[in-house]
């Protein structure tokens, strides 16, 4: 319990202080440098994560890092717990939107940086709106963004991985990105197990990207069986 509250609270403090990062950040924008804007948006991102992360005391181990393409992707992932997102953004090469739902909004200053990486805000059990950000993510990816999809919709709270949404992959084939899977093994145990903060051991796997161009017609219309049996494949092992 002394763990959960000092993550707490090291949290909204480091809320505060984004406040002064968001000012340099902006600075940088106003200034138009391009280049530099994109490191420290970067490195800000890259060092959120990994702060939110060890403040549990967890371990994480990456593998594959050498998979990702230097083109935009669309990372597709398991979605174990809540702390999947800042795991990927502070361990996974790459700036990175989210396709996230829109309760995130509600977080004071996470929700300004969310909008600032090209977080695309879902709106669950309002399918127009819903079509609307998938539209809007197809744009972001064709525009040289990168993005990351939870296709199961939600927590799956465990190692048993939940169905993927129909249709989930669309935002890939409607923008003919490489899709690069990932398994997240053990994020659960940070958060969900317990209902309390903890340390656990966390494997964030990358696996290999996905052409769209370069798969037959048969596999184009298994292309969702693929990539779900391709992130599961080491939660049976």
């Amino acid at each position: 319990m002394l763990r959960t509250i000092y993550w707490f609270a090291a949290f909204w403090l480091y809320q505060l202080f984004s406040i002064f990062l968001m000012v340099k950040y902006k600075y940088i924008v106003k200034k138009g440098r391009i280049e530099q804007q994109s490191e420290c948006l970067s490195e800000i991102a890259i060092n959120w994560g990994k702060a939110m992360v060890s403040w549990t005391g967890s371990k994480v181990e990456v593998e594959g890092i050498e998979n990702i393409p230097k083109e935009q992707v669309l990372f597709v992932s398991n979605h174990q717990g809540n702390f999947d997102i800042p795991l990927l953004i502070g361990y996974v090469p790459k700036l990175k939107g989210f396709i996230a739902k829109a309760e995130l909004k509600k977080l004071p200053m996470v929700n300004r940086w969310m909008d600032e990486i090209g977080c695309v805000w879902i709106e669950r059990g309002k399918p127009k709106k819903s079509l609307k950000a998938i539209l809007q993510g197809v744009e972001q990816l064709k525009q040289g963004n990168t993005l990351v999809l939870f296709p199961e919709g939600t927590r799956s709270q465990g190692n048993k991985m939940g169905t993927f949404k129909k249709g989930s992959l669309k935002l890939a084939t409607k923008a003919n990105v490489p899709i690069v899977p990932i398994t997240i093994n053990g994020s659960y145990k940070m958060l969900e197990e317990k209902n309390r903060i903890q340390p656990a051991k966390v494997k964030i796997q990358i696996h290999p990207p996905i052409y769209l161009e370069q798969l037959t017609e048969e596999e184009k219309k298994n292309l969702v069986d693929i990539v779900y049996q391709t992130i599961q494949a080491p939660l049976l092992d």
